[in-house]
C-alpha cells in the first residue's frame, strides 16, 4: 500500500477542527467535555496527530497516538520514518514527510507531537503554532532563552496549547513531594539539590564522513552551523554538543530542575544568580562539561544546587526535614509527614491523568496544560543560565523578570544564537 504524501481535508476534518478551535478558544469555561469522555470520543472529535521526528523518543512518543490518531509523520532520516511507519496498522493510510513544513500544510492535523533533538524545539512548534496546531514538545524545551520567550508568545498569539514534555510534572510522586514542600511540611524552605548523572558519551571519536544516504545532512543541521558529519554528533549523541544542545544540565536537568521550580514555587520566575565550576573531556571527546557543580540563589534566599555528584534525582532541605523524590521513589524525614492526608492540604497542585493525557485535555477544555509553554521555558532557562555560568566561568547576576544577565554583555549575548540562513525566528 501506497502511503500518501499528502491527505485533503474532508467535511468532517473541518467539523473536527472547528470543534477543536472553539474549545481552544474557551479558556474562562471550566470544561467542554468530561474527562470521563476522554479515549471515547467518535472519530469526527478525536484528535489526530502529526509527528516530526521519530528516533528514539520520537517512537516512545508515537505510540499513544499510533493505533488510530497518528496520520501523519516526519523524520529527516528515511530508516526512522520506515520503523515508525511498522508500529502503526498497514491498512490505515499514512502521509510520511521529510520537511516539516508540509506536513504543517495539512488541514486534518490537528495537533503536532516535536520529538526532534534540541536545536530544532523552536521553529516547528512556532511554525505549529502559527499554522493553528496544538504541540506537545519534548524537554528540554529550547536551545536559547530566546528561543523560549518566541515559543510562549507564539503560543499565545495562536491561542493554542503547548505542552512541554516534562513529564515527571504528571507523575504522583513529584506532585505529591512538591504538595508537601509547598504547605510547609519540611517547615521553611532552605535549599534544593539538584542530582545529574554524569555524560554516557559512546566515544572514542570517530573522523568526518559523508553522511548516510538516508539522512537529509542538511536539514538535519536546519538553523545550527554548517559542519562536516561526524556519526558521534547525531541522533542521541548530538545532546553532547553546543551547536544542539547543552549536555546532562539540559537533559535531566530539564527534569529535576523543573520539579525544583515547581516545588519551590518559581514556575513563573528563576533564581537571581549563579555561578559554577565544570570538568571538560580531556581529549576533547564533546564539548559539554564531563562534570560540573553549580550553585543559584533565588531572591528569597533559597539555595538550588545542581550537580553529578549530588543524589540523582531532587531533595528539599527545610528548617523541619526533608523530603527527597526521583521516579517511582518518595523520601521524607521525617517519615510521618508522609502520612498526611492529601485532602487536608491548603495548597493543591494540579492532577494529570498522564502527561499526553493532560495534553488532550486541555486542547478540548483551553486550560492550560500542567507543563505549559511558559513553564517549560522557565525550567529550561534555569538551565541555560547555568551552562552559561559554566561557559564563562565566572558568577553571574540574572533578572527573571527582565529575562537578561546584569552588566554582564558576554552573558546576555548568549541568550540567543544566530540561525543558519534561511532559517530565522519568526518576529
Amino acid at each position: 500500500m501506497q502511503d500518501s504524501p499528502t491527505t485533503p481535508a474532508s467535511q468532517s476534518s473541518v467539523s473536527r477542527r472547528r470543534f477543536l478551535g472553539t474549545a481552544a478558544l474557551a479558556v474562562t469555561a471550566p470544561s467542554i467535555l468530561p474527562r470521563g469522555l476522554l479515549g471515547q470520543k467518535a472519530p469526527s472529535e478525536r484528535i489526530l496527530t502529526g509527528h516530526v521526528g521519530l528516533g528514539g523518543r520520537g517512537l516512545a512518543n508515537l505510540t499513544p497516538f499510533a493505533k488510530d490518531r497518528a496520520i501523519a509523520l516526519c523524520d529527516v532520516d528515511s530508516k526512522h520514518l520506515t520503523e515508525a511507519r511498522a508500529k502503526i496498522p498497514r491498512e490505515r493510510e499514512i502521509g510520511l514527510y521529510a520537511d516539516y513544513r508540509k506536513l504543517l500544510d495539512r488541514k486534518d492535523v490537528d495537533a503536532v507531537v516535536v520529538s526532534t533533538p534540541d536545536h530544532w524545539h523552536a521553529l516547528p512548534t512556532i511554525h505549529a503554532c502559527l499554522a493553528g496546531k496544538h504541540v506537545y514538545v519534548e524537554k528540554p524545551l529550547t536551545l536559547t532563552i530566546a528561543e523560549g520567550r518566541a515559543m510562549v508568545k507564539a503560543a499565545r498569539a495562536a491561542k493554542t496549547i503547548v505542552q512541554a514534555g516534562s513529564q515527571q510534572r504528571s507523575a504522583t510522586e513529584f506532585r505529591r513531594a512538591c504538595e508537601l514542600v509547598r504547605n510547609g511540611l519540611i517547615g521553611e524552605l532552605k535549599e534544593i539539590t539538584v542530582g545529574i548523572p554524569g555524560v554516557n558519551f559512546a566515544g572514542p571519536p570517530v573522523p568526518d564522513a559523508e553522511p548516510p544516504p538516508e539522512l537529509d545532512y542538511d536539514f538535519w543541521l536546519g538553523p545550527a552551523p554548517r559542519r562536516p558529519y561526524n556519526e558521534k554528533r547525531v541522533h542521541y549523541l548530538f545532546r553532547f554538543f553546543w551547536d544542539y544542545s547543552g549536555g546532562q544540565q539540559t537533559n535531566w536537568g530539564a527534569h529535576h530542575i523543573d520539579i525544583a521550580q515547581w516545588g519551590h514555587g518559581t514556575d513563573g520566575s528563576g533564581p537571581v544568580e549563579v555561578e559554577g565550576s565544570a570538568r571538560f573531556h580531556a581529549q576533547g571527546w564533546f564539548e559539554v562539561p564531563e562534570t560540573y557543580e553549580l550553585t543559584y540563589k533565588y531572591a528569597d534566599g533559597v539555595v538550588l544546587r545542581v550537580g553529578s555528584s549530588l543524589r540523582h534525582g531532587t531533595t528539599f532541605v527545610g528548617s523541619a526535614g526533608r523530603i527527597f523524590v526521583n521516579r517511582g521513589k518518595l523520601e521524607a524525614e521525617p517519615a510521618e509527614m508522609l502520612k498526611v492526608p492529601e485532602d487536608s492540604m491548603r495548597v493543591k497542585l494540579p492532577r494529570s491523568p498522564g502527561h499526553v493525557e493532560n495534553w488532550e485535555e486541555c486542547i478540548r477544555t483551553g486550560e492550560r496544560p500542567i507543563c505549559d509553554v511558559e513553564i517549560g521555558h522557565r525550567s529550561a532557562t534555569v538551565c541555560h543560565v547555568g551552562n552559561i555560568a559554566i561557559r564563562l566561568g565566572r558568577k553571574l547576576r540574572w533578572d527573571p523578570e527582565k529575562e537578561e544577565f546584569s552588566g554582564d554583555a558576554e552573558a546576555q549575548a548568549m541568550t540567543s544564537r544566530a540561525l543558519r540562513a534561511p532559517w530565522k525566528l519568526p518576529s
